[in-house]
């Protein structure tokens, strides 16, 4: 298996860039690269003009000569791991996939292997020269569905370019606790928990977080919601939901205060307490293609687990 990727760039100065810095033509043509990238290659003289190592402020002459020749190291030293990936797209830029429930997305304390990010290095090792091996986003070790995965350094940073813009809408389907009676907007700021740090929580200096729903179903005091984001904070869906009163069913974090409605049996209180995860699934994806500019969507089925539960609440 290849270890190194060789990356040969060539550029001529033209009349335009005359007397611009180096770093910034080298940014302009190499759209491939970040200025990060460009500034590392400048600094370890794997960046030349003329054949000669330069600053990055140098300004460039007609006719200068801009190289890039060397072999890179991958980014990442994690393990390839031989992980069924549910592909549902994918091309020379993306990768979209359908994550299964269970999956941590990426190695931490207490999970060293057995990744999403291990399974996409062992679909192409390619994905080891990009950071997080071109995960742009997350989604929580128990929440299945859709996720963008970036191929190259330009759609990686196209990508998050698009998240910060919020032109990347993510659509989801929680089950609940309660049945609200109409379609909500939550706007309120999420900011790690003051005393539970592996928590979040509604605090007033947090980052803006919006979420917008709307009830497709309700039976027997338990609901099913559309979920769109507007921003993508760390547990934001479940926090927010929680916090007016309608906890995901199965969420161990966020749902234990309020985890059956009123007047549910027993028997349906036993079917609750066995769904082994919080029921979310991040069903729909929008986004703008790298290349083609133009919108894309991908849409997913709600999971086995989380249909079985809803017909086990409708009985």
């Amino acid at each position: 298996m290849t270890t190194k990727k060789k990356i040969s760039l060539k550029y001529t100065v033209i009349d335009s860039d005359q007397g611009h810095r180096a770093d910034q033509i080298a940014a302009r043509q190499f759209l491939d690269y970040s200025r990060g990238h460009i500034q590392k290659w400048i600094k370890e003289g794997d960046l030349l003009v003329n054949e000669k190592k330069i600053k990055p402020k140098n300004a460039l002459q007609i006719d200068d000569v801009i190289t890039v020749n060397f072999w890179e190291e991958p980014q990442l030293t994690d393990l390839p791991e031989d992980i069924p990936l549910d592909i549902i797209f994918e091309d020379n830029d993306i990768l979209i996939i359908n994550k299964q429930p269970g999956l941590v997305v990426h190695p931490g304390s207490g999970n060293k292997k057995g990744t999403l990010m291990n399974a996409l290095l062992s679909h192409d090792h390619n994905l080891g020269f990009l950071p997080r091996a071109g995960i742009v986003h997350r989604l929580d070790k128990d929440t299945s569905g859709l996720m963008v995965i970036s191929k190259t350094e330009s759609s990686y940073l196209n990508l998050i370019e698009q998240l910060k813009n919020r032109s990347v809408k993510r659509t989801y389907l929680a089950m609940v606790v309660g049945e609200p009676v109409s379609s909500k907007t939550i706007d309120e700021p999420i900011g790690r928990h003051p005393k539970i740090r592996t928590k979040q929580a509604i605090i007033k200096n947090g980052k803006e977080a919006i979420t917008r729903f709307s009830k497709l179903e309700s039976f027997k005091g338990y609901s099913l919601l559309r979920v769109n984001l507007e921003t993508g904070r760390t547990h934001q869906i479940r926090v927010h939901l929680s916090h007016i009163g309608y906890p995901i069913i199965g969420d161990p974090v966020y749902g234990n205060r309020n985890k059956f409605s009123i007047g549910t049996n027993e028997d349906l209180k036993t079917i609750i307490s066995s769904f082994n995860r919080q029921a979310l699934h991040a069903e729909g994806l929008e986004l703008i293609h790298p290349s083609s500019n133009e919108p894309v969507s991908f849409k997913t089925e709600m999971p086995s687990d989380m249909k079985d539960l809803q017909d086990q609440i409708k009985k």
